[in-house]
């Protein structure tokens, strides 16, 4: 059995913040082919779907389709705000190889 994906208590907060200013919309993390490294993440506001899983944590949601749900078997989602930049992070157990934005990865 595969665990679900966590979501930080830091993201949730920042996506609390992003809706904050307008429409509350749920943050999606999905797996797509390509980039650099063979997979690469898609991590938009958007609307859940009748048959995604729902993270829900500090009055926010975070949705994952059923097709992107195995590569985030046990995969941490958080949120990081360094020199280089603020962004969504997805620490992935499953990632053999990343690249060096960490925006896509290998299996």
């Amino acid at each position: 059995m595969n665990l679900p994906p966590k979501v930080t208590e830091r993201a949730f907060a920042r996506l609390a913040e992003i809706n904050d200013s307008g429409e509350v919309r749920p943050l999606r993390v999905a797996v797509a082919g390509g980039g650099c490294s063979g997979f690469q993440y898609d991590i938009r506001l958007d609307r859940a779907e009748a048959d995604d899983l729902v993270l829900e944590g500090a009055g926010q949601k975070v949705v994952v389709d059923p097709v992107s749900l195995p590569y985030l078997a046990g995969a941490t989602i958080d949120f990081a705000d360094e020199l280089i930049g603020a962004r969504f992070v997805i620490d992935n157990p499953n990632a053999s190889s990343s690249c060096g934005c960490g925006t896509s990865f290998s299996i």
